[in-house]
């Protein structure tokens, strides 16, 4: 289903509705451009809109018989989520990533597209435009950043954990307290930005994990693949695979390394010290 050529195509894809929808509205919004989804902290804006309505017509025109999970149409319609259980291949797709940063001007953003079929991910593609990356990860050939393979390596003996985690300006309760178990000496947690970028930034070794307690497919498909293809590993609290097609136990993590995960999640459940 999944080759170079077809890894090549879509990385062309989405440059595209980068360089038309997107790029074009950077820091040029008007107020009427920007609108609120639930609360204050969960923005919309017509880049986002946009830019999924152009990628949902170009990547299934790529692959037919696919159909698109975008995180506005899910919005508009919670019924489309349930193709992730289906049987057609599925291109999951977070247009804007930080929509926050992006409104206020930042370059923090990036353009996320996975595919999937039967809850299994093949294919991952994290672009950041102002930024000018671009990862990719193709099931078992492993994760690129800009045409060089990447690695997440392990941390060095010693070395302070970073570790992005879920804002606890948007945490449940329950959840932002399992978030403050890990601090503690040597891990150094902070709220994350855009998940797509803090993924990347898992899979090239700059940021040690990921803790997250929320499950929305769009935020995560694209940087578990990468993660995963670049060495690293991911679980949830309960020792279970996060999975795109199912509830998960939360948070989950994804890290560097084995070693790494199991610290993390340790913390995360009580079971260290």
């Amino acid at each position: 289903m999944i080759d170079d050529e077809l890894v090549a195509t879509v990385s062309e894809a989405v440059r595209k509705a980068a360089a038309e929808e997107i790029l074009p509205r950077w820091r040029r919004l008007d107020a009427d451009e920007v609108t609120q989804k639930v609360g204050p902290h969960d923005l919309v804006t017509v880049a986002d809109r946009r830019a999924e309505e152009h990628l949902t017509a170009s990547l299934t025109a790529l692959l037919p018989g696919s159909v698109v999970v975008g995180e506005e149409a899910v919005h508009a319609d919670p019924t489309r989520y349930e193709a992730l259980r289906g049987d057609r291949p599925v291109w999951i797709v977070d247009p804007v990533d930080g929509t926050r940063q992006f409104v206020r001007g930042e370059e923090g953003f990036c353009t996320l597209v996975a595919l999937a079929r039967h809850g299994e991910l093949l294919g991952s593609w994290t672009y950041a435009p102002v930024l000018d990356k671009l990862a990719t990860a193709r099931l078992g050939h492993g994760a690129w950043l800009n045409g060089h393979r990447i690695g997440a390596g392990s941390p060095a003996s010693g070395e302070e954990l970073e570790v992005a985690c879920s804002h606890p300006d948007f945490t449940e309760e329950a959840f932002r307290l399992r978030l403050e178990r890990l601090r503690v000496p040597g891990v150094a947690p902070r709220p994350c930005g855009s998940a797509g970028l803090e993924y990347l930034a898992v899979a090239t070794g700059d940021v040690a994990a990921t803790a997250f307690c929320w499950e929305s497919a769009w935020d995560h498909a694209a940087g578990l693949l990468l993660v995963a293809e670049a060495g690293g590993a991911q679980s949830t609290v309960t020792g279970e695979p996060f999975r795109i097609d199912r509830d998960n136990a939360l948070p989950f993590s994804a890290a560097r390394d084995e070693s790494t995960l199991r610290r993390i999640l340790s913390l995360l459940t009580g079971e260290d010290g």
